[in-house]
């Protein structure tokens, strides 16, 4: 025969207990909101204290960063400016060592020209010019552009200022104009560019100067 199952007795819980252990179960409840409430708030001053920081940071960054900027760009101007009176002494230089053998070499190519002016410039109808040697003669008129280093760019500029120059010194409308260029180093091809376009053509080298353009060669009147 099978034994029998016993379920141990228990004794029922009155009202009185249920009521209590209600209380103290929502007491604990509240115990733990306020808990976690005062957790947020400290989430919160946390978080506060973070913007703050990271906006203080953001902020002297920026100002770092400006001044790093600023300190950049009064380097980059005094390089610039350093670069300037470089290259202008340099071009006084070259002028120097041109203005010297000028009337020798063109006379040894069929120019007879005179006298030389230097830094000729001038304003017409509200636009500025400049051209670094001239070269002149009673009827003949040599002007030279004047590079430290020569390149295709300054080929072309002066050969749009060539055509301006009895516009800009109406003194010299009856006169036969001639182009040359002078500089010590060269980018690629300018030299042979600038014979091409008429020019005589002169290279400054240790204490003097010289025509580079070949015996033949014939100067274009502009």
């Amino acid at each position: 025969m099978a034994e029998e199952l016993m379920v141990p007795y228990s004794q029922p819980l009155d009202f009185q207990q249920v009521w209590l252990m209600f209380k103290e179960t929502d007491k604990k409840f509240q115990e733990t909101d306020k808990k976690f409430q005062e957790t947020d708030e400290k989430f919160k001053e946390t978080d506060k204290l973070l913007t703050e920081k990271f906006q203080e940071t953001d902020k002297l960054l920026s100002e770092k960063f400006q001044e790093t900027e600023k300190l950049f760009k009064d380097t980059d101007q005094k390089i610039r400016k350093l670069d300037q009176l470089f290259t202008s002494q340099w071009g006084k230089l070259v002028e120097s060592l041109v203005k010297g053998d000028l009337l020798k070499l063109l006379k040894e190519r069929g120019v007879s020209v005179q006298r030389i002016l230097h830094g000729v410039e001038g304003n017409y109808e509200g636009q500025n010019y400049e051209y670094d040697l001239v070269a002149i003669n009673g009827e003949e008129i040599v002007i030279v552009e004047v590079k430290t280093t020569l390149r295709p760019d300054d080929v072309e500029h002066f050969h749009r200022k060539l055509w301006k120059a009895k516009t800009w010194m109406p003194e010299y409308q009856n006169k036969k104009i001639y182009g040359a260029v002078a500089y010590i180093t060269v980018k690629g091809d300018s030299h042979r560019m600038a014979e091409k376009q008429g020019f005589f053509v002169i290279r400054a080298t240790g204490s003097s100067s010289s025509i580079i353009n070949e015996e033949d060669f014939k100067p274009k009147p502009f």
